[in-house]
């Protein structure tokens, strides 16, 4: 690191990833070691980052002096479990020595020799509780691979292990798992295990292959539950299924089922005709084994898929693992729960490769102009919802035609990126980062690429569309939505706050919807002509509550 890296450093602040330490003030070095290590186990069990010695909390340099950097990095070492190795350097500025120490993220939970845990919470250290160190020590025994005593080789379902090898045999024509023997196959898959009493079912073998009846004997929390709702009454189910079968046959069911009621849109691009449904079968299909590979399976809590017209909702046991939040989800690496599932969906290629379900949903549904995937977390559930509507059509256009007439497939942020500018005038930095969670090298990258394109161009500190891209987006969209989308996305927008909420009135649904009186009006009347909502009061009194009946 030279003076320069360490002086951007400095001025970007104490953070989760930087955390600075005085060495005047600290009275010996065996206290100065205790508040390096507590620093170093909550870096390692965050993002990793950086530790600066010498450095004030108000950003002033002040040095260390009398230091023995080998002695350093070799206290940290014995006094951390399991122990960490760091990197330690002296950086000279302001004719002063700086030592600091890059901690990189650990794959295991970390704490001091005396057993204490930290973790970053913003620019501080915060102790580990109990409850979170529990959890955390739990997730690094894969459930999925515990052994089920009671099972044997009678509990397999042998139709199941047939229609993994001929769907394999369709997705790895080069697969050489299919010609073994079936009880070959599960063994090489992990999925069957040897045991002194004989062959015995994990809990992912039992998942892939078990017969219906064993897996509500000894799982009967692994159920997928379906409901379905009409637009006339979004509080009772019209229809159920309740799956307590292996994945793959609940994926075809639930893909068979969802299929049943998903609307196709025709959107005409150039001399072709553009085929959107309502819910991607690729971006729904990885949501729910996304449930299945990171639920908690010692929780009694079902799987639960919502279908409406406007909205898919799949909710799972278990909250974020680790440090996963809804703000570093896209680009956090992937931390499966269970991770022999994971793994044997990858090897019948059900997915690509680990940690890229999150990417593939994203990036589908922002190339088909719909909203965002959205997450909601609690501590002992997940919530995922995907939204039907098709907010802008104009910008499918413009990126299916961009990327044929370029011959290239924009990333995720490239994507991200030119939706924002679709819907503002122009981006910075700050808002580029937040929005593709990337770091500033990896937005600079993106928006490097956009520049060579002549899709953007860059005024000040800002970036902006080129007048050609202006000019082809203005003549395409001019810059205003479909008014049956604009009901859509709104009708979506008022339905979600009458979940929570008893009665909505126009000035509430003015500012949800950033609209105006008329428009509100609009939308509301619409509602009640088609039996969504039911309007008391007059005048500014005036409500609208959903229709029950």
């Amino acid at each position: 690191m030279n003076e320069l890296e360490l002086l951007n450093l400095i001025n970007q602040g104490e953070s989760e990833e930087i955390e600075f330490k005085s060495w005047i003030a600290t009275p010996n070095f065996k206290q100065m070691i205790k508040l390096c290590v507590k620093e170093i186990v909550a870096l390692a069990n965050s993002n990793g980052g950086y530790l600066l010695l010498g450095v004030e909390d108000n950003k002033e340099i002040t040095g260390c002096t009398n230091y023995d950097l080998q002695n350093i990095i070799e206290s940290i070492y014995d006094r951390t479990t399991p122990n960490l190795f760091t990197r330690a350097e002296i950086v000279e500025s302001q004719g002063k020595d700086v030592i600091v120490i890059t901690v990189d993220k650990s794959n295991r939970l970390c704490g001091t020799s005396s057993g204490e845990y930290y973790k970053r919470l913003g620019k501080n250290s915060k102790p580990y509780t109990p409850d979170r160190m529990k959890e955390t020590f739990d997730e690094e025994n894969d459930y999925s691979s515990r052994v089920i005593n009671q099972s044997c080789v009678d509990d397999i379902n042998l139709l199941e292990v047939y229609k993994l090898k001929e769907k394999l045999k369709t997705r790895d024509l080069q697969s050489t798992l299919v010609d073994l023997d079936d009880i070959s196959f599960l063994k090489d898959l992990s999925l069957l295990v040897e045991t002194e009493e004989g062959l015995k079912l994990n809990v992912a073998g039992l998942l892939f292959v078990g017969k219906e009846s064993a897996i509500q004997k000894f799982l009967p929390q692994a159920e997928c539950i379906y409901l379905h709702y009409s637009d006339n009454n979004r509080e009772e189910y019209d229809n159920r299924l309740d799956l307590k079968m292996p994945i793959i046959s609940v994926l075809d069911r639930l893909t068979e089922k969802i299929q049943d009621y998903n609307h196709l849109i025709n959107v005409q691009v150039g001399l072709f005709r553009l085929e959107l449904y309502d819910f991607s079968e690729r971006v729904f299909q990885e949501a729910i084994l996304n449930a299945y590979t990171h639920r908690r399976y010692d929780s009694p809590g079902s799987i639960y898929v919502k279908h409406y017209s406007d909205k898919l909702v799949i909710e799972s046991p278990g909250g974020f693992m680790a440090d996963i939040t809804i703000n570093n989800i896209i680009t956090h690496p992937s931390l499966p729960r269970n991770k022999l599932i994971a793994e044997t969906l990858q090897r019948l290629r059900y997915v690509q490769r680990s940690g890229q379900g999150i990417d593939i949903m994203y990036k589908e549904m922002v190339s088909m102009g719909k909203p965002y995937p959205e997450y909601t977390a609690y501590d002992d559930a997940i919530r995922l919802t995907l939204y039907s509507v098709l907010e802008d059509e104009g910008f499918v256009k413009f990126i299916v035609e961009t990327q044929d007439k370029n011959m290239i497939s924009f990333s995720l942020s490239e994507l991200m990126i030119l939706r924002y500018l679709f819907e503002n005038k122009n981006i910075n930095l700050s808002q580029s980062k937040k929005i593709t969670q990337r770091s500033m090298s990896e937005v600079k990258h993106a928006l490097i690429h956009l520049e060579k394109l002549n899709l953007i161009e860059q005024s000040g500190r800002v970036y902006m569309m080129t007048p050609s891209m202006y000019h082809q987006v203005k003549s395409d969209i001019n810059y205003t939505q479909d008014q049956s989308v604009t009901y859509l996305k709104s009708k979506n927008l008022i339905l979600d706050y009458l979940d929570t909420h008893e009665s909505i009135n126009n000035e509430t649904i003015r500012e949800l919807c950033r609209c105006t009186k008329k428009q509100a009006a609009t939308f509301t009347k619409k509602m009640r002509e088609k039996g969504i909502l039911i309007m008391e009061g007059k005048a500014r009194a005036t409500i609208y509550k959903l229709n029950k009946k």
